[in-house]
């Protein structure tokens, strides 16, 4: 029998902790925010899932959700709702509410968002060759993603080098514009 993780408030809101089986709900839970690179509900708490990754990114038109790379497990967006924009392999691919997105590993992509308001993008990942390993993919130097301000500005597999420009993203309370 699996049991239930605690789940513990916090100054930015609900954090959960530990192992277990949980629910949360995304309004409740802390949010990750930078103006210009968009909001994340980090509903994994402190702890990373070991087998995939999953996370609820709100993006205003042109922000990035991440640098233009590629890892070695496979990723999947869903967009919720507004519009959004795909780089991948250098073309740029319109997304609208409903459309699903699936990158096999080595595929070079970014989403940014678009359209006239907040588009809501769920991410998810496998993490099997990702966790702790130095060849978990990097970042490309793209002409495409440099228009929309989502490429590295080196060629790198540092997180650090690639978000060298940005400030961190900051945790905060979930704010009522950001989900419909």
């Amino acid at each position: 029998m699996v049991d239930e993780a605690k789940v513990e408030s916090e100054e930015h809101g609900l954090v959960p902790k530990g192992e277990g089986w949980y629910v949360v709900n995304a309004r409740d839970v802390r949010w990750l925010h930078r103006e210009g690179r968009g909001a994340i509900c980090h509903i994994e708490g402190d702890q990373d899932w070991p087998q995939f990754g999953a996370n609820l990114n709100v993006l205003q038109p042109g922000e990035p959700m991440a640098m233009y790379h590629w890892e070695a497990d496979q990723e999947g967006f869903f967009v919720l709702s507004g519009e959004a924009l795909l780089i991948v392999e250098g073309e740029e691919r319109p997304l609208k509410q409903w459309d699903y997105v699936h990158c096999p590993k080595g595929t070079n992509h970014v989403v940014v968002g678009a359209g006239s308001g907040p588009s809501v993008v769920l991410a998810l990942g496998a993490r099997i060759d990702s966790v702790d390993n130095p060849n978990w993919g990097g970042y490309h130097v793209n002409e495409t993603a440099q228009r929309h301000g989502a490429s590295s500005e080196e060629e790198t597999t540092d997180p650090m080098v690639a978000y060298a420009r940005f400030e961190r993203r900051q945790f905060t309370r979930f704010r009522d514009e950001w989900l419909p």
